[in-house]
């Protein structure tokens, strides 16, 4: 008998006893046709999991199996002390200070950083108005972790930064697979969310698990600017 699912929605909650644990809760209709009634049956079916600290993937079963990858014992991706930064201009309305000499990408709704396995990503979308820790777990966060590799998220919490108030989700995840070697390293990433006038930027700072960059994170994450 052939069945249909439908995925309807997806909500992240608070556990009411235990403030570390989250419930992942999603929706999804499934008809079944009978033979013998010429109307299909909706059944409607939730699906609830909890766990500790982590926001559990149930959309994509292919990366829900994923595990996380071994985080490297002596990981690649610190920023030099040393380092030199210079500030990108953007001409879709904002500027950030990037490391001298990393290899750039742009695209129409942001544009991208990289150096080895360190990236900064920025994009600009729009909304109606500023997240909230509440908003960012019922919608980026779910997004994030259906569309993520063994995400692990951290913390979600608000933080102050010269461009205004901003989100800031701490998570982790797996990198892409390497082309040759198929092999994955453990990261560690800070994702800000910042609003102004209908517009909301979003500012991702990645590197290996263990690689020592939070002066040079924090160097970035607070010369963002609006223009």
């Amino acid at each position: 008998m052939k069945k249909i699912t439908e995925f309807v929605s997806a909500t992240l909650t608070p556990h009411p006893q235990y403030p570390n644990r989250f419930t992942f809760t999603q929706s999804f209709k499934m008809k079944s046709p009978i033979k013998t009634s010429s109307r299909a049956i909706v059944l409607s079916i939730m699906l609830t999991s909890t766990m500790t600290g982590l926001f559990p993937f149930l959309m994509n079963p292919a990366m829900a199996a994923e595990r996380a990858a071994t985080p490297e014992k002596n990981p690649p991706g610190d920023i030099p002390d040393s380092q030199v930064f210079v500030k990108f201009q953007s001409p879709l309305g904002f500027s950030v200070q990037i490391p001298e000499g990393w290899s750039r990408s742009e695209r129409r709704n942001g544009a991208a950083f990289a150096e080895k396995f360190n990236r900064i990503d920025v994009e600009i979308g729009t909304a109606t108005g500023s997240p909230s820790v509440a908003s960012t777990k019922t919608q980026q966060a779910v997004e994030l972790v259906s569309t993520g590799r063994a995400v692990t998220i951290k913390a979600i919490k608000n933080v102050s930064l010269p461009a205004g108030s901003a989100i800031l989700i701490d998570f982790e995840s797996n990198s892409e697979p390497n082309q040759v070697t198929n092999k994955q390293l453990r990261l560690e990433s800070n994702r800000y969310l910042m609003f102004k006038n209908g517009r909301l930027a979003t500012l991702d700072l990645s590197a290996p698990k263990g690689a020592d960059n939070v002066d040079q994170w924090k160097l970035i994450a607070h010369s963002f600017h609006w223009n």
